[in-house]
């Protein structure tokens, strides 16, 4: 006869189910409770059938019990669905036998009703409430006093399954207003989620950009620490010169080695210009303008001090120009052609040119060692000198690949046949 707990659900887990679930104990044993009160108060509730309404209180308080004991001791021994419609039996019996229409035991049938909706949900509570208003119908047509005109038993029995069916429709809207409740929540902690996400790639973000700001800085000290043995010999030079303790044969080397070193800043000053065009800065930016290709070989072979005897160039067509960046480009070709003399001994160094549909294919050839096996990929990466250059701070062809990439161009290091090396350069150039 009393509550099957119309605080719990199922859906609950851990301390929270717990919790709901002795709630449920308390109020069915209070619900059964206040059934025999009111009986031992007014016997005549029991309209006559005292024994038998007597051994429904006790069975029902003893089963009232027994989940109690179970719960306490952490048992389940009936579900709770089951429990709640036992309960709606009970109650519904109660009240057939206290009066039918007049039984004061209508009162629990309501929190019957509001247990089965949470436990089973909108659907399922609202035909347990159509269910137990028909089950209270039945119990006031057939338990009611006879005084009592059967349209009363029958008005009685509608208004009080509208007033269950109510209840019902009352706490499937409270179940919608929580589940909404929850997906906000859900919504809000996903968003939360994410906002930390994107703070720790926004974090990881900003490490890498200190890592690249960090390995730019450590390729400037690099250079930097290459410019440390020129300007030292440059200074104890300059200081003998001036203080005329340089003579004859020493005085020419000290002159030569001078000039020496004056090339060798040149270059690699041109070098740091390269990387800052290369990395977005305006310092040494040149705009586009148009370039013979016979001009821009001269000028190349020149740069790269290739003597007359030793160079070998050739245009295609003869007459051809492009429009670009001169400055990008002769780079790009006189570190070749350094790298293809230096390598060549007295053998010659051969530059080729050819522009046709908007692209410029510009090839550098020597009679040196070439490339050990493997070793075509690795030579272009900073840092990394090879042969003679071995130990110096390896920028060249480090620089060169740069430059190419920033001209959205290719370059190649192939095995020339009978021996040497060609660096095979494409870059896309509109014409002039």
């Amino acid at each position: 006869m009393g509550n099957a707990g119309a605080v719990h659900t199922d859906g609950p887990t851990g301390p929270l189910r717990s919790v709901e679930e002795r709630t449920a104990v308390v109020i069915r044993l209070l619900a059964v409770g206040s059934v025999g009160l009111a009986l031992a108060v007014d016997p005549g509730l029991a309209r006559g059938r005292a024994s038998l309404l007597g051994a429904l209180v006790l069975a029902t308080l003893g089963y009232a019990l027994v989940l109690a004991v179970a719960q306490w001791r952490g048992r389940r021994l009936v579900p709770p669905r089951l429990a709640t419609s036992i309960d709606a039996v009970l109650a519904v019996v109660g009240c057939g036998l206290t009066g039918g229409a007049d039984s004061v035991l209508v009162a629990i049938l309501p929190l019957v009703v509001i247990a089965g909706a949470l436990r089973g949900g909108v659907v399922v509570g609202r035909l347990g409430a159509l269910a137990v208003g028909a089950g209270f119908t039945v119990a006031a047509l057939a338990g009611s006093d006879p005084d009592v005109p059967v349209s009363d038993r029958w008005w009685t029995g509608v208004w009080w399954t509208g007033y269950l069916v109510a209840a019902a429709v009352l706490v499937g809207v409270l179940l919608r207003m929580l589940e909404h409740q929850y997906e906000a929540a859900a919504e809000s902690r996903a968003q939360a989620r994410a906002e930390h996400e994107a703070f720790l790639e926004e974090r990881d973000l900003r490490a890498r950009l200190l890592a690249a700001q960090q390995a730019r800085m450590d390729g400037v000290r690099v250079v930097l620490h290459e410019f440390r043995t020129p300007v030292a010999s440059l200074t104890a030079l300059s200081a003998d010169l001036a203080a005329g303790r340089l003579s004859g044969s020493a005085r020419e080397t000290a002159t030569r080695l001078l000039a020496e070193h004056a090339v060798h800043l040149r270059d690699m000053l041109d070098g740091l210009a390269d990387v800052a065009v290369q990395e977005g800065s305006p310092l040494g930016r040149v705009r586009e303008r148009t370039v013979r290709l016979a001009e821009l070989a001269t000028a190349v072979l020149d740069a790269a001090a290739v003597a007359p005897q030793r160079r070998v160039a050739r245009v295609e067509p003869p007459d051809a120009a492009v429009r670009c960046d001169p400055q990008r480009l002769r780079r790009v070709l006189t570190n070749l052609v350094e790298n293809a003399a230096r390598h060549s001994g007295d053998a010659p160094v051969e530059l080729e040119l050819h522009h046709a549909d908007g692209r410029l294919v510009a090839e550098v050839r020597d009679r040196g060692p070439g490339l050990p096996p493997g070793q075509e990929g690795v030579v272009t990466a900073k840092g990394v000198a090879l042969g003679e250059r071995r130990g110096t701070a390896g920028l060249g062809l480090w620089i060169v690949e740069a430059i190419v990439a920033a001209m959205d161009g290719e370059l190649r290091l192939l095995p020339r046949d009978g021996g040497g090396l060609v660096a095979h350069l494409e870059l896309p150039l509109p014409a002039a």
